[in-house]
């Protein structure tokens, strides 16, 4: 495997960070390495979408399943949970990836998104994500995401947000051979 450095976007107070070139039919495969995403506002969810017009809209259909382990900071209540409330059923909402991450300075999000194929326009394009959130209620929280654009038109442009307010952080596009 080959990783070729694409892009990198270096977030400071943004509202989003949108990757609107280089995702063609070079690469099989495009990975985004989140870095040290740090919410302005507490308790938001760090989210992506993807966009089959260049990034004029980011409204792709799709379909996923969300599931994260967590515990508390002082290591008490592990858990394992399928997360049905992350889950989008043929929507063109934003796709979170974490939840309530803190505003604190010791409270950050991070995240690898690998999207499949994404100039082929005869199949639908697949994608999947792991990460890791310091909850503003102090959980730590390690959260998979799996899904796929269900459009067999090209996916061109892919844009990360905050559910509410402006981010700071890296974040970086790799295509891989």
């Amino acid at each position: 495997m080959i990783l070729t450095l694409l892009t990198t976007n270096i977030e400071d107070d943004d509202a989003n960070s949108a990757f609107t070139s280089s995702i063609d039919g070079t690469y099989d495969e495009y990975m985004f390495v989140c870095t040290d995403i740090g919410p302005a506002t507490d308790s938001a969810d760090f989210m992506f979408n993807g966009s089959t017009d260049g990034g004029s809209n980011y409204n792709v259909t799709k379909t996923t399943s969300v599931f994260y382990a967590y515990m508390t900071e002082g290591g008490s209540n592990p858990t394992l949970t399928y997360y049905a409330g992350a889950d989008l059923a043929q929507s063109t909402a934003y796709q979170q990836l974490t939840e309530s991450t803190g505003g604190g300075s010791d409270e950050s999000c991070g995240y690898i998104l690998h999207l499949f194929t994404p100039s082929n326009t005869t199949y639908v394009k697949h994608f999947y994500a792991r990460g890791h959130s310091q909850q503003s209620s102090d959980y730590s929280e390690d959260y998979f995401v799996a899904g796929y654009f269900n459009t067999t038109s090209a996916i061109n442009a892919i844009d990360f947000k905050m559910s509410t307010g402006n981010f700071d952080g890296v974040i970086q596009m790799y295509g891989i051979k």
